[in-house]
């Protein structure tokens, strides 16, 4: 129901079948391009276009359009329609656009359409939000479009305003309308070239069935990206079952990753399914992968050899069509050179690699946008207005290394928003700047005969194990250089 009136049910399915998208990492390009398309076939109409307002040029641009003359098109906020609908907030409806004076003919011009009738809403994120956009749709196939249809656009435009600021998107820093295109997925927000490159070899693993090893430190984002890459291919439909390696006892591993046979082990009561079979026909993203314990690491490696396995306790050979992706912030050729890591399982999950650079390493812009983009977020969701910040913070923000990288930053702008209590956020209210307490390594126990060589080789790889698998880290806290300390653990 809305506002009193039932929508048919083909209009209730596309909302919701983009209400379902919004809590997944799906491509955003794709997801407002279907978003159209749907909206265009339930409206019988010949077009449907959705306007951005772009905060850095002042104008909008369709960033999604049925329009096959022009890969884009850029309108100013003073011109047409759809610039009016950006500028007041209202919903138009135009059964003659040849006499509406708000009717602006350069882009049929541009594009050789000619434009009949029109109705265009505007996106915000709830009803009283600043304009993020404009979603319009034009010429009807019979007759010109009527209330039921402007209930349902602004409806369709609501859905498509949260699929915006909850995702990639960011409403302006000034006052009026404005929102910033910055990632292709929603949930993923960065636009530097280092992130480029991610968002590249995400989309293509995303096509294929080989298993992926995302790599990166801590708090980089590596679970958002094997999601995006689950939901972004063919096995979409089925599960996406994660193991955190890192939360299993040693004992209960091959059980949580197998399955188990009633009387396998005391305690176990009653058949149950491992998470291997759990993702059948779907994905099983093994985050942590480095963690997992050698008879388990066996196990794994036959089942991506052959996709065959047995539950703990049980003789019955069994299969499972699920894919394999994984994650790590260890340094997988270092545990293969101390055995902790099996070499032929290495080289199976290490078949697509995707790097996922640590926030330093994105660059100024992408942590300050980051940090928008946090902060509004966290806003909405306290019901508040996002507040603004000081050039102070921004160079706080802008100075430090991020060792908790994304996660670190989300956790900063949350915190600063509740100290800020509604007001401008200062530099006292982001967290005191503390040295990091780095765990010790002093008390590794060398056993007496062993060469300068192989004790070096053990001491640098217990402090790269404390710097949590970070070389850059451990050769600095070392006074070695990088390269140094990768021919160390070699030796």
């Amino acid at each position: 129901m809305l506002g009193g009136e039932r929508l048919p049910m083909s209009r209730l399915s596309l909302l919701v079948d983009l209400a379902s998208l919004l809590s997944r990492e799906v491509d955003l390009d794709s997801l407002l391009r279907a978003a159209c398309e749907r909206l265009a076939e339930s409206l019988r109409a010949e077009r449907a276009t959705l306007w951005l307002v772009d905060q850095e040029a002042g104008d909008l641009v369709a960033r999604v359009a049925v329009l096959p003359e022009v890969a884009q098109l850029r309108l100013p906020l003073s011109r047409g329609v759809a610039g009016h609908v950006a500028r007041t907030g209202e919903v138009v409806r135009v059964d003659d656009a040849s006499v509406d004076p708000r009717f602006d003919p350069s882009v049929d011009r541009e594009t050789g359409y000619r434009t009949r009738s029109m109705l265009a809403a505007p996106v915000r994120d709830r009803a009283d939000g600043p304009v993020r956009g404009v979603v319009q749709v034009l010429n009807r196939r019979a007759g010109v479009f009527d209330e039921e249809d402007e209930r349902f656009l602004v409806a369709l435009a609501l859905q498509l305003g949260h699929a915006l600021s909850l995702t990639t998107l960011r409403a302006s820093d000034q006052a009026g309308p404005g929102v910033v295109l910055r990632g292709p997925f929603n949930h993923i927000v960065g636009r530097s070239a280092a992130m480029d490159a991610v968002y590249e070899r995400v989309a293509l693993a995303a096509r294929a069935e080989a298993t992926v090893l995302f790599r990166g430190e801590t708090g980089t984002g590596k679970t958002l990206f094997a999601r995006a890459v689950h939901v972004n291919s063919p096995r979409q439909a089925g599960p996406f079952v994660t193991v955190d390696c890192t939360t299993l006892p040693s004992e209960l591993v091959e059980s949580e990753l197998f399955g188990h046979e009633r009387g396998a082990f005391t305690g176990a009561d009653r058949r149950v399914k491992g998470r291997v079979e759990l993702a059948d026909g779907g994905t099983l993203f093994l985050d942590e992968i480095g963690e997992l314990p050698p008879a388990a690491q066996a196990k794994l490696l036959r089942f991506l050899q052959d996709r065959t396995f047995e539950r703990v306790g049980g003789r019955e050979t069994l299969m499972s069509d699920a894919r394999i992706l994984c994650a790590t912030h260890r340094d997988l050729e270092a545990l293969v050179e101390t055995g902790a890591f099996r070499e032929d399982l290495y080289y199976r999950v290490r078949v697509v690699e995707v790097e996922v650079p640590p926030l330093r390493e994105r660059g100024a812009d992408e942590v300050l946008r980051l940090a928008r983009h946090f902060l509004d977020l966290h806003a909405r969701r306290a019901g508040v207005d996002a507040p603004k910040w000081s050039a102070e913070v921004r160079a706080r923000l802008v100075a430090h290394d991020w060792p908790g990288n994304v996660r670190e930053l989300e956790h900063w702008m949350e915190s600063a928003l509740v100290l800020a209590d509604r007001g401008a956020i200062a530099a006292h209210h982001l967290p005191a700047p503390r040295p990091r307490r780095r765990e010790s390594v002093a008390g590794v126990r060398l056993p007496l005969g062993l060469t300068l060589a192989e004790a070096s080789r053990r001491y640098a790889a217990a402090t790269l194990e404390a710097e949590g698998g970070h070389k850059a880290r451990a050769a600095d806290r070392l006074g070695i250089g990088r390269n140094t300390i990768t021919r160390l653990l070699k030796e």
